[in-house]
């Protein structure tokens, strides 16, 4: 019996090493292969789509969506018993996205129109950041991430300033323009407003009065400053955060698979377990 743990435990250390591991020659093949079978599994769901194609090709498709979704369960669940605290897992963002990548072909089994839901799968493509496990990659991802979560007040008042100018001079456009326009309301005003400010210009609704025309190079001009305005919050926070971006190394936690920690850090910042044995 002794013997069976010890070798159940020798198991999950070496799974361990593969499947949550990038640094290791049989880690960056699981990594890799697993990659290929993301993508491929959003290529044929997209072929899937297609009518001609699927009338031909349709139980090769079923088959191969099938064959992967096994692949995608039995990793799943490998995951959770290989690592130290299943829970971390689980019910990260991750952990999530796993199970909502393989749910679709088994719940199609029991309700039609389902497996519509299968392109969640190309969620799990954030999962190339992951493989890109070079601490160039990680360490540029972790700045840009850290950058936005920084600049994520002064944008969501930006936004709240625009949509607040959107409902006003959408108001404006309504009573200027009328009806006869095309501006039958008040929120298909403000959808012109929002489509014109964010330089889309779909031309479906347009004013025809001086003052509308007026109102609305106004908006054009404006439309510019939607651009430049987050752009260049985020950018100085990129600058900011540049100064200390090399204080941070690639340290994988054995328990919550955390990897930005502290060049001098003996724990992990995300979950506190030991980071060296």
């Amino acid at each position: 019996m002794k013997s069976q743990w010890s070798a159940f435990e020798k198991f999950k250390r070496e799974t361990y090493v593969i499947i949550y591991g990038t640094h290791t020659v049989w880690g960056r093949l699981f990594d890799l292969i697993l990659l290929f079978l993301i993508l491929l599994s959003v290529i044929l769901f997209m072929l899937e789509t297609v009518e001609g194609f699927d009338k031909m090709h349709h139980d090769t498709l079923i088959a191969l969506e099938w064959i992967i979704t096994i692949f995608f369960t039995l990793e799943y669940i490998l995951r959770i018993i290989v690592i130290k605290k299943p829970k971390n897992y689980i019910f990260s963002i991750y952990g999530i996205i796993d199970l909502i990548a393989i749910l679709p072909m088994y719940l199609s089994l029991f309700f039609a129109g389902s497996k519509i839901f299968g392109i969640v799968r190309a969620l799990r493509l954030l999962r190339l950041f992951k493989i890109l496990n070079h601490p160039m990659f990680v360490g540029q991802s972790m700045h840009l991430k850290k950058a936005l979560f920084a600049s994520r007040g002064k944008i969501i008042v930006f936004i709240y300033f625009i949509l607040v100018n959107s409902v006003i001079i959408g108001s404006l456009m309504y009573v200027i323009e009328g009806k006869e326009s095309g501006f039958t309301s008040i929120p298909t005003s403000i959808y012109w407003c929002i489509v014109t400010l964010t330089t889309v210009g779909y031309g479906d609704i347009s004013p025809i009065t001086p003052l509308g025309q007026f109102l609305a190079s106004i908006v054009m001009i404006m439309g510019y400053g939607i651009i430049a305005v987050p752009t260049g919050i985020v950018t100085a926070e990129l600058a900011k955060g540049g100064l200390d971006k090399m204080s941070k190394t690639v340290v994988i936690c054995k328990s919550c698979g955390s990897e930005r920690h502290a060049i001098d850090a003996k724990f992990c910042d995300n979950c506190g377990e030991k980071l060296y044995d």
